[in-house]
């Protein structure tokens, strides 16, 4: 791949992961409630599970999805029961500050990689992005294993790099402005914006 052709891939999924949406409120939510760490926990399981779509978008999961879809709709919905389960579990949540800068249980960094990689997994339309982004940077006679596990790499790092920089910026600003003592407007703020995402996935079906 020549490297003109992986720089505009690479600001397309540069442009693409600074999208605002489900994944954002997810890192937010676990690096301003926890840590930095666990808001990383959660971006590089996401970064897993959009390397994971890249690369089996490369093997043709997108025309599956597109032949089975009963299948795409299993995904789209099961993504937005996951929102709306998030939504429901923040807003019932009852943390203190104290317990807020506390809870850094090996639970509280498994559920932020099941929640990294999870919002990413039931996104069956990042299969279809990447073929629509694929094919403008690859011809199908000379692809070769390098080049795909170029772009998938590519991908991978990108989105979790991006996320990264997140954790750890809000994680500073949560420390600088001492959000810690606003945790519960914040969580009812982050728990809205769930069952707000999770509604517009539903409602998103029917336009």
């Amino acid at each position: 791949m020549e490297l003109s052709t992986w720089l505009s891939l690479a600001f397309i999924c540069v442009v693409g992961a600074m999208s605002p949406g489900p994944s954002l409120a997810v890192v937010l939510r676990h690096s301003l409630y926890n840590s930095a760490t666990h808001g990383i926990v959660a971006s590089v399981s996401h970064g897993l599970g959009v390397g994971l779509y890249a690369g089996l978008s490369l093997l043709g999961l997108a025309s599956i999805i597109n032949h089975f879809p009963l299948l795409y709709m299993a995904l789209v919905y099961g993504g937005a029961a996951y929102l709306a389960y998030m939504g429901i579990r923040i807003l019932m949540s009852q943390s203190s500050a104290l317990e807020v800068s506390e809870h850094h249980s090996s639970h509280s960094y498994r559920q932020a990689a099941q929640d990294g990689f999870a919002i990413a997994f039931l996104n069956p339309k990042l299969a279809i992005f990447f073929v629509a982004l694929f094919s403008q940077f690859i011809d199908p006679e000379v692809m070769t294993l390098a080049v795909g596990f170029i772009m998938c790499a590519t991908v991978l790092v990108i989105d979790t790099m991006w996320y990264f920089i997140v954790s750890i910026g809000s994680a500073k600003a949560r420390d600088k402005f001492d959000l810690t003592k606003k945790q519960t407007f914040i969580d009812k703020i982050l728990g809205v914006a769930f069952l707000l995402l999770a509604l517009r996935v539903v409602v998103g079906q029917f336009s």
